[in-house]
């Protein structure tokens, strides 16, 4: 955990200097002080991220992480196992809707093989498997305590190379059939509403499925008594690899200096995992959208966080936090690109 332990060390605070001179810029461009709303609020806070007062945001990088579950044999998808490794090969033909947004916003889409059942044989596919997927976590813990931190681990120097590429924004997306199951019993874990107020259809179930799928992670909470306050932890007993990864994407953002774009309930499963493991991460992320996965809303309850739209989507792959990367673009060319009242001629 040497990796996982430095890059917790780099994570600091939001730059105070920085946000105070995004803001001044900002009150003297050509418009009321405030009218563009949360624009604002975003170029302030990614001014602070970066350190920087007018930064830049132009190097768009997507992390797509896939994993599969044990957990899928009880009936908690309606969609079987095999599609996982399905939407991977669609990924590197470039067909899926996170490829149509990433190609119209710009965005370099990394997808990483973290722990599939399916070996896939593609140079494209970032090959990374810890685990030819989760065990059933009906019966004991999804991972390892070590197969956990290293799912951390592989995130931090996935989204590392890309920053030594000169990346300056991170999306984190996924990809494992029936990974809501363990998105929900993270979030239950420490949020602790109950499961009808976290737990939601995924995609496809009807209402018996809905009924199962609670009274799998019920069990799986009583099986498997994760710890609330260690993100480790919990991630080894319910968690996935893809989360682990992303989460791991996510400190590494932080650690140097990178907005880091949040997109449904499993990529906010992962920033709470990364959140129990540094706190300060939180300032560094960016939330995309309000899925319509009921946990995903109490997330950003708990996180304090603010989603920037709601769309009713629920696909993952990303694509929130692409169309996201989108808006925050647009909060920085604000403020690099308007006039200010000091330029104009009366």
């Amino acid at each position: 955990m040497e990796l996982l332990e430095k890059t917790i060390k780099n994570i600091g605070s939001l730059d105070q200097g920085s946000m105070e001179s995004a803001q001044t810029r900002l009150d003297n461009l050509t418009k009321p002080p405030g009218s563009l709303g949360y624009l604002e609020e975003l170029a302030v806070k990614i001014a602070g991220i970066t350190a920087v007062t007018l930064p830049d945001v132009s190097q768009k990088a997507h992390i797509i992480m896939v994993g599969d579950h044990g957990v899928v044999k009880e009936g908690v998808s309606a969609f079987p196992q095999t599609i996982t490794a399905a939407m991977v090969k669609n990924f590197l033909k470039g067909g899926a809707a996170v490829n149509v947004f990433a190609n119209q916003y710009n965005v370099d889409i990394s997808i990483t093989d973290i722990g599939m059942i399916e070996k896939i044989d593609d140079d494209k596919l970032i090959q990374a498997n810890i685990k030819r997927g989760t065990d059933n976590i009906l019966k004991g813990p999804a991972m390892s305590h070590k197969e956990a931190a290293e799912s951390i681990e592989v995130g931090i120097k996935i989204a590392e190379q890309l920053i030594d590429r000169g990346k300056n924004i991170i999306g984190t997306g996924e990809m494992g059939i029936g990974n809501t199951t363990p998105s929900s019993a993270i979030i239950s874990v420490v949020i602790e509403n109950s499961l009808d107020e976290i737990v939601g259809y995924g995609t496809g179930l009807d209402k018996k499925d809905l009924e199962n799928k609670k009274a799998v992670i019920s069990k799986a909470l009583k099986v498997n008594k994760p710890q609330k306050d260690d993100g480790i932890d919990i991630l080894s007993k319910v968690g996935g690899l893809e989360i682990g990864g992303m989460a791991g994407v996510m400190l590494a953002g932080a650690a140097h200096r990178k907005p880091v774009m949040i997109d449904g309930l499993i990529s906010g499963a992962a920033a709470l995992i990364a959140y129990l493991i540094e706190p300060d991460v939180i300032n560094y992320l960016i939330p995309s959208h309000k899925s319509v996965e009921p946990g995903h809303d109490k997330l950003y309850q708990y996180l304090n966080l603010r989603p920037m739209f709601d769309l009713n989507m629920r696909l993952g792959e990303g694509t929130g936090a692409i169309l996201g990367m989108g808006i925050v673009e647009s909060s920085i060319r604000i403020i690099k690109e308007m006039a200010t009242f000091d330029t104009l001629d009366f």
